[in-house]
């Protein structure tokens, strides 16, 4: 199996980056419209939102999944040798860690918004935002540099 998978590392890595940008489009657009929520008074954009809200997620959780599924064959092609040499991949894992925490916790808040439960400000929801941003950055210098 990691031989053809090795044959096929760059197939393998170019759909491994095209679900991380369709993930990513998600995760960037979704806290926006966390903002536009809990600054709204309005009861039918509220409940627009909360549509909105859900079926993004809903949308982008199979573009991380496929992401994960991707980047884990890309592991086992370049094999365990590999993997236990590349100190920079151990840091980028552990970021996309911290991004599916992220991404599972926006559920948490999508239910929160549709229970009309939510006590955060805008601001909050900017600064949340920011988090998946600092991610990327790192990540695409460790996938690419490998510092």
């Amino acid at each position: 199996m990691s031989s053809f998978l090795l044959s096929n590392v760059l197939w393998l890595k170019a759909f491994h980056v095209i679900f991380m940008v369709a993930w990513f489009a998600g995760i960037f657009y979704l806290p926006r419209l966390f903002v536009n929520h809990a600054e709204t008074q309005s009861k039918e954009v509220s409940e627009q939102l909360k549509g909105m809200e859900r079926r993004l997620l809903l949308f982008v959780t199979p573009f991380a999944l496929f992401t994960l599924i991707l980047g884990v064959a890309i592991i086992m092609a370049y094999g365990s040798a590999w993997f236990v040499a590349a100190t920079w991949l151990h840091i980028k894992l552990t970021l996309v860690i911290i991004l599916f925490i992220y991404h599972g916790y926006c559920f948490k808040l999508v239910k929160i918004f549709q229970q009309d439960k939510n006590t955060r400000s805008g601001k909050f929801y900017r600064i949340f935002n920011e988090v998946p941003v600092l991610i990327l950055f790192a990540v695409i210098i460790l996938a690419y540099v490998k510092p």
